[in-house]
C-alpha cells in the first residue's frame, strides 16, 4: 500500500473530528461505552473517506508552448563587452560529507 498524500491525511482527519462531534451530539450519550462506540465510529468514517479517495495517477504537465508575447532582447553597449562573452562555470557546491572532514 502506497503512503497517504496531503489531502487524503487532511480529508479523513476532517472527517474523523466532524463525524465524531455530530454523533456525540445527536446521539447525547454520556457513557463511556457509548462515547467510546461514537469514537470508533468516526475514526472508521474518516479511515474510509482517506482510503477511498482517488488518488492523482498522472503527472501535471507543463506547457509546451512559449507565450506569445515574448519581449524582445534590445543589445546595448553593455551586451557587446568581452567579459560577457565569457563562459560561466557554476562554483562546485561546498557539503558537510566525508571529503571535508579535517583529522586532529
Amino acid at each position: 500500500m502506497q503512503r497517504p498524500n496531503a489531502a487524503q491525511l487532511a480529508y479523513g482527519s476532517a472527517t474523523v473530528v466532524v463525524a465524531t462531534v455530530a454523533l456525540l451530539l445527536l446521539s447525547g450519550t454520556t457513557s463511556t461505552v457509548g462515547i467510546t462506540a461514537v469514537s470508533l465510529a468516526g475514526l472508521l468514517l474518516g479511515l474510509l473517506v482517506a482510503v477511498t479517495m482517488p488518488v492523482r495517477t498522472t503527472a501535471v504537465k507543463a506547457p509546451d508552448e512559449v507565450p506569445a508575447q515574448v519581449p524582445a532582447h534590445v543589445p546595448t553597449q553593455a551586451d557587446a563587452s568581452p567579459e560577457n562573452e565569457k563562459i560561466r562555470v557554476p562554483a562546485p557546491r561546498v557539503g558537510a560529507g566525508a571529503d571535508t572532514r579535517i583529522s586532529s
